[in-house]
């Protein structure tokens, strides 16, 4: 009765209350009581945080239950802290305060070369988590927050300065972040100089560098330049400065010109002139001829002088291509000096299997088929007015699954399937006479095949027929008209990318049997083709083993673009380095892609024999049309992929 009225409302504590509950076992259970009595809760003040800060901050201001005077060194202003708030704050505090070091004792610490006003500022940030950045302390802040390693205020500190940013200020700002120690801003400042290089090398800034920060700055291949005289050119404008105490300083900074990729005339002109009798500087100048004079040697004296800066590599387009659906139609840019592909433009209707040439500032696009039929007709898209047009007649013959290639002035379409059987028959078009002509056929049928320019020879590398994969490769002579059987490759490979780079033919991946095979096998393998001695070699192979492969040179780089592992069209790009024998990943593109042509194009189009030349299929081998290193330049054509397609075509 007592139990009963008490949970009635008698004067008893809420705790009796429970107690009893608890204990009277005939009345409630323990599982009642959390459900129907219970009100635990969890409890957060979001004003917490705020307000012990601001409690900490007026001790501050009253110098209450402050432990620590801190001095600095520049004017001797004293102002004490918190050693707790200090250490939260700063890794440099806390490692002071919390370790072994005699400061953790000491009531009173200077600091050397450290500005009162600053110290201050950044003290009171440790107590309110805000601070005044002005243009006349930025510099004191920043190189007094890397001291007290304050991260924050370091990296609002680079902002505020990266918004300053200009060609008149960059390389002083770039000199005092490397003093500082301050790795974010002098990454920031270096960027903006070499992406403003051509107005950076006009300002008061450049003519103060000494010679050691020059020759620091021209080493850059992230220069933002159209071409290699406007590098030699600053370099001019330097030493003219101060001709008479600069002159010294000659061999050891045109030794950082990539004399090379300069013109033999503008050698002869004005570099020449600068050598003066110097021996070392005369060398440089022969090795600038030699690159010129003998083409064929220059895989055996190329260094980093050959290798042309990022900006006038110019840009690969991979174009079309496989995706899983119905087909890419999309073309993107890759920009080397961003290391990012964008979207550039999309084709009017899509093609599959199609060949693609480069015709001074013109992307041809040949054959291929559209999901129904296989095609004949030559689509042109100009890369100045980014139009489509059809100012090329049609093939005589159509075909899907070609390679083409320009090579003298015509451009070659390459065997294929015309949708019924495979071909050997190649066709020539005449840009000057407007008509498509046949040559010669080759001595076996290919489709996928590669085709790339080499030393005035069209060169067919693999591809497949209806029943095998080849690895033969054939070699046509414009001249007379015929065909002759090269070294066959080690293995064979159908749907392979081919690139020539400095004189060296290059297959890669494929795949070895007809698409019709289970057992079809993709490879991961490169072999390189020496035509002085008519031999192939594997090299470093490739990250994944695939087919139709996307295939480019830019600058010194072969480029390896997307493909079919046999699971899923693939987005990688790596690029080749012949001198380390290593492939290296780039970023990938956008859109998964397997057969896509891949071309190289130069950031200016004024010269068109610069982008006239020969390629590779099924994907471009393209030497790069701003670069010395190659003398031809890409076309290409897309492999076909062995997996069912969203079409009513048959894979062959």
């Amino acid at each position: 009765m007592s139990n009963e009225l008490s949970c009635k409302g008698s004067p008893t504590s809420s705790a009796s209350v429970r107690a009893s509950l608890v204990t009277d076992e005939s009345h409630f259970s323990l599982a009642s009581l959390n459900s129907s009595v219970s009100q635990d809760e969890f409890f957060r003040c979001r004003d917490h945080s705020d307000v012990v800060l601001k409690r900490m901050q007026d001790y501050l201001q009253s110098e209450k239950l402050c432990d620590v005077v801190l001095i600095a060194g520049v004017d001797g202003r004293r102002i004490p802290a918190h050693r707790l708030v200090l250490s939260a704050s700063s890794a440099y505090f806390s490692a002071m305060f919390t370790g072994q070091l005699r400061e953790s004792q000491q009531e009173e610490i200077t600091l050397q070369e450290v500005s009162g006003d600053a110290l201050n500022s950044l003290i009171q940030y440790c107590y309110t988590g805000a601070i005044e950045i002005r243009e006349d302390t930025v510099e004191t802040l920043l190189a007094t927050a890397c001291l007290l390693q304050l991260s924050t205020i370091v990296g609002a500190c680079c902002n505020f300065l990266a918004r300053q940013l200009h060609p008149s200020n960059c390389l002083g700002f770039s000199l005092f972040a490397e003093q500082q120690g301050c790795t974010a801003l002098l990454k920031l400042a270096t960027a903006y100089t070499c992406q403003h290089f051509q107005q950076v090398w006009k300002n008061q800034e450049f003519f103060m560098l000494d010679a050691a920060q020059l020759a620091n700055l021209l080493r850059s291949d992230d220069l933002n330049v159209p071409n290699e005289q406007e590098v030699f050119h600053a370099l001019m404008a330097w030493i003219q400065y101060d001709a008479e105490g600069r002159k010294r300083h000659i061999p050891e900074l045109l030794a950082l010109i990539k004399l090379p990729l300069l013109q033999p005339s503008f050698i002869v002109d004005h570099v020449e002139a600068l050598c003066g009798g110097a021996n070392e500087c005369q060398q440089l100048v022969m090795e600038a001829f030699k690159w010129h004079l003998i083409p064929g040697r220059r895989s055996l004296i190329s260094t980093s002088r050959t290798r042309p800066r990022k900006s006038t590599m110019g840009r690969l387009l991979a174009v079309g291509g496989m995706d899983g659906h119905k087909g890419a139609i999309s073309i993107e840019s890759y920009d080397p000096r961003l290391d990012k592909w964008t979207l550039l433009k999309n084709m009017p209707t899509r093609r599959l299997q199609f060949g693609v040439a480069v015709l001074e500032d013109k992307l041809i696009i040949v054959g291929g088929r559209d999901g129904l039929k296989t095609l004949n007709t030559v689509d042109s898209f100009d890369l100045n007015t980014m139009c489509w047009s059809t100012l090329v007649p049609p093939m005589g013959t159509p075909r899907h699954g070609l390679g083409v290639a320009f090579l003298e002035g015509p451009l070659y379409a390459v065997g294929g399937h015309d949708g019924w059987s495979y071909l050997n028959t190649v066709e020539r078009w005449d840009p000057s006479a407007r008509t498509w002509s046949y040559v010669a056929p080759m001595s076996a049928m290919r489709s996928t095949a590669g085709v790339a320019v080499l030393g005035g020879r069209l060169y067919v590398i693999g591809g497949r027929d209806g029943s095998v994969c080849h690895r033969t490769v054939e070699c046509y002579d414009p001249h007379t008209n015929k065909w002759t059987m090269r070294a066959p490759m080690n293995q064979r490979r159908g749907c392979v990318g081919v690139g020539v780079l400095n004189g060296f033919l290059y297959a890669l991946g494929g795949h070895d049997c007809p698409p019709s095979n289970p057992a079809v096998c993709r490879t991961d393998t490169v072999e390189r083709y020496d035509p002085t001695t008519d031999t192939w070699t594997l090299i470093a192979s490739l990250s994944v083993g695939r087919d139709a492969i996307g295939v480019s040179v830019l600058g010194d780089w072969l480029v390896a673009l997307g493909g079919y592992d046999g699971i899923q069209y693939l987005k990688i790009v790596e690029q080749y380095d012949a001198e380390t024998n290593e492939w290296t990943p780039i970023a990938p593109v956008n859109y998964s892609r397997a057969g896509a042509c891949v071309v190289a194009i130069p950031n200016s189009f004024s010269n068109p024999a610069s982008t006239t030349g020969g390629v590779a299929l099924p994907s471009t081998s393209a030497a790069n049309p701003s670069s010395p290193n190659n003398a031809i330049a890409a076309s290409s054509s897309s492999s076909a992929v062995n997996v069912p397609v969203a079409n009513n075509s048959t894979t062959v």
